[in-house]
């Protein structure tokens, strides 16, 4: 009966969930981490490159949307809604790294800032990727970062151009700008070619999955909010 009910309860729709956390059901909130944990890993990643501090910035993220989620209008999906408070987020933490940047670099002590984000993949991606997946995740990780989140958004997640816009908060129009721009950049054949492995790359799941869920939780149940 409890694996019926666990079943029913993981099919309700992200409102009903919302719905559901804001009633006091807080410990719900774990259905809508584990649902979207993918996506944010791969926006927030396209846009920091990388890893350990994309997990962190999930974690503000989540916790951000936790603390308003009441604010949450349902004017457009709940997956936006966060997509857009991640994103914002990552924006954030990118402004101030490259602040800290600029205060070594006056210093003398600069050089780090211009070495490029290392992309080498950790053991758990390796046993996750297979070759062609690899070659398109390094592919769209070299893009430039105003094309690499739309590319990502657009051509990994399959948003709309609508949900993208929503998301980054720029119009349509840009969005399909720096679409075509991006995927000219990452040589359109190679995503052509990789087809439905597409949505293999950047993967995040099992033992990360878990690890954010329990480390949000621990935020939220230990007031550092």
């Amino acid at each position: 009966m409890e694996l019926l009910e666990a079943a029913r309860v993981e099919a309700w729709s992200d409102e009903r969930v919302v719905e559901q956390v804001l009633a006091g059901e807080t410990a719900l909130y774990e259905i809508l981490m584990r649902r979207y944990n993918q996506r944010l890993y791969r926006v927030v990643r396209a846009i920091l490159r990388e890893d350990d501090e994309t997990e962190d910035v999930m974690q503000d993220a989540y916790v951000r949307a936790f603390q308003h989620l009441d604010q949450f209008a349902g004017r457009a999906a709940f997956s936006t809604w966060l997509t857009r408070i991640a994103v914002h987020e990552a924006l954030a933490r990118l402004r101030r790294r490259n602040r800290f940047a600029s205060l070594e670099a006056e210093d003398g002590e600069g050089e780090s800032a211009m070495m490029p984000a290392t992309t080498l993949p950790d053991p758990e991606q390796s046993r996750l990727h297979d070759e062609v997946s690899g070659l398109l995740e390094e592919t769209i990780l070299a893009l430039p970062p105003m094309y690499r989140t739309v590319v990502v958004l657009r051509d990994v997640e399959e948003l709309s151009t609508a949900e993208t816009a929503e998301a980054l908060d720029i119009s349509e129009e840009n969005v399909k700008v720096r679409l075509h721009r991006g995927r000219a950049l990452a040589r359109k054949a190679l995503l052509s070619r990789v087809g439905s492995s597409t949505r293999a790359a950047f993967p995040f799941m099992g033992n990360r999955c878990d690890r954010i869920v329990a480390a949000v939780f621990v935020r939220l149940a230990g007031g550092t909010l």
